[in-house]
């Protein structure tokens, strides 16, 4: 992989997706909340090839309602690209419950701090 162009900003925002991924793996909505903004959205495409999501909230609900994630679970960044005060990044997670997982976030540097915009996933049964 190469360098990133903005080192700190790099840091910073792997800060953000790993407190993203610590909240996952320990399925609490508390420790991830604090990286989304609160005007922050969700979206996938359904079975039917719908689109499907709407506000955050959604995602934290669905941690907070029964969420376990599986023991060997994993998730890594495998992509950050940033531009001035926009970044996007990718993590792929696998076997959480049987399922993996690719999440592309949106993120924007505002007043000082990286935060999540929109999270669009891709959930795939697990091999």
């Amino acid at each position: 992989m190469s360098k990133p162009t903005y080192v700190p900003e790099y840091q910073s925002i792997v800060e953000v997706l790993n407190k993203y991924n610590e909240g996952c793996k320990q399925a609490k909505s508390s420790i991830m909340k604090p990286t989304f903004s609160d005007k922050a959205t969700m979206f996938s495409v359904d079975g039917d090839g719908k689109l499907a999501g709407g506000a955050i909230q959604a995602l934290f609900d669905g941690i907070d309602s029964g969420f376990r994630p599986s023991p060997e679970a994993q998730g890594a960044i495998v992509r950050v690209d940033i531009v001035g005060t926009a970044a996007s990044a990718r993590i792929d997670t696998n076997d959480v419950s049987g399922f993996c997982f690719t999440d592309f976030f949106h993120l924007l540097k505002v007043e000082g701090k990286w935060m999540v915009v929109s999270k669009i996933f891709h959930t795939h049964v697990a091999p």
